[in-house]
């Protein structure tokens, strides 16, 4: 499984702590510095069963700076995967992708659903 974050983002540490409290490997991969392609964006999208716009970060200042809740309703979905594609601070982050699933964001109920860990028994 490979983890996809930002080292100076809350939720991605949150995340990490989770993932090691659980004894979860992972790879990890710098999101900023290995920015997902093209191609692996638009697997992941199309794997994921989730709307595109769930795989932006939109609380991003970056978002905030090009304006793209205003423009991204009027983007194909090329268009949109291209533009993730430019820079991993426009990812929405943790991104974790495992041989059947990807989750964007952190939601301990999520992950540990497509993780297999039982809450309950915890």
């Amino acid at each position: 499984m490979q983890l996809l974050q930002y080292q100076k983002c809350s939720t991605c540490q949150k995340a990490v702590a989770w993932l090691k409290e659980h004894n979860i490997s992972y790879q990890d991969r710098p999101i900023k510095e290995q920015n997902p392609t093209k191609e692996e964006l638009t697997e992941w999208y199309h794997r994921s069963g989730l709307p595109l716009k769930r795989f932006f970060n939109t609380s991003g200042n970056l978002y905030k700076d090009l304006q793209l809740k205003d423009k991204l309703p009027n983007m194909s979905e090329e268009e949109q995967l291209a533009l993730l594609a430019t820079d991993g601070m426009l990812v929405k982050r943790p991104l974790v992708v495992g041989e059947d699933f990807v989750l964007t964001g952190f939601k301990e109920s999520e992950w540990a659903e497509k993780l297999g860990i039982d809450l309950d028994n915890i």
